[in-house]
């Protein structure tokens, strides 16, 4: 539910710390960097997923700016700001796209309203709320974002929190079901199809340390997530290979897909 700041709990590992300390920010405690280094040891690929997932968020959104049109994003489980933030990339090809970040981490929020100012022409907003409520977040997004105009929803890392199956799916389509004919679904999600072994022993060794739990899902069931809406090419790859531009195409633990509504 929507709600003002939480308390932070330094003392327990959380994944936008984890992932801003694996990104090489400083904005991370130690239990997010142990965290980290106990899975580094068998996974030192995850240093290149947060890389490559995070040029899949800029290649995805320059692509909705630019070649698709789009001038607003809905971005569910924003993570610490890093560089090339969703609305730096959409304002720098539109500089009056509208964004409306939402997380429910109270250090990302303080971050986020102090660091990610918006161009004049555009708006940039910020919601403190949980992925399982779309409902209240839709309500509060509604006041910087019009949705009788195509919006993208960004869901980059987060679903893996939602571990329920079928609870995943309700928030996909409640969240899809409020954005008109022309709008943009965009999810990565880890899977196992590059390091199965190692993922399975990373994701059990985080959901014993006592943070929020995860699962991973293989492709079939993240095209489900796309249901009645039509992916662009090339499809649901690794995130390293989604329309590369230049980019390190190694295969990564992590599988990305954009998808168009039409209908």
């Amino acid at each position: 539910m929507l709600c003002g700041v939480t308390s932070l709990d330094t003392s327990v590992a959380h994944s936008a710390r984890l992932w801003n300390y694996l990104l090489g920010g400083t904005d991370n405690f130690p239990a997010d960097r142990a965290a980290a280094e106990q899975v580094l040891a068998f996974l030192p690929e995850l240093v290149q997923s947060a890389r490559f997932n995070r040029e899949f968020l800029g290649r995805a959104v320059r692509h909705l700016t630019g070649e698709a049109g789009v001038r607003q994003f809905l971005d569910l489980g924003t993570g610490l700001p890093t560089a090339a933030n969703t609305h730096q990339v959409a304002q720098s090809v539109a500089p009056d796209s509208r964004v409306v970040y939402v997380d429910n981490d109270p250090m990302v929020l303080v971050h986020a309203r102090a660091l990610l100012t918006s161009d004049p022409a555009g708006a940039t907003d910020y919601l403190d709320a949980d992925v399982r409520d779309p409902v209240s977040i839709l309500a509060a997004a509604d006041h910087t974002l019009d949705f009788d105009r195509p919006v993208a929803v960004m869901l980059l890392g987060i679903l893996n929190f939602v571990t329920d199956d079928e609870q995943a799916r309700q928030i996909v389509t409640a969240l899809t079901a409020a954005v008109p004919v022309g709008s943009y679904l965009v999810i990565s999600h880890p899977t196992r199809e590059v390091n199965p072994e190692a993922v399975d022993r990373a994701v059990a060794m985080w959901n014993d340390s006592g943070a929020a739990p995860m699962a991973v899902r293989d492709p079939a069931d993240l095209a489900r997530f796309f249901d009645g809406w039509q992916l662009i090419e090339p499809g649901l790859v690794t995130c390293s290979q989604w329309r590369p531009n230049g980019n390190d195409t190694t295969p990564a633990s992590e599988y990305a897909g954009v998808a168009r509504k039409v209908a």
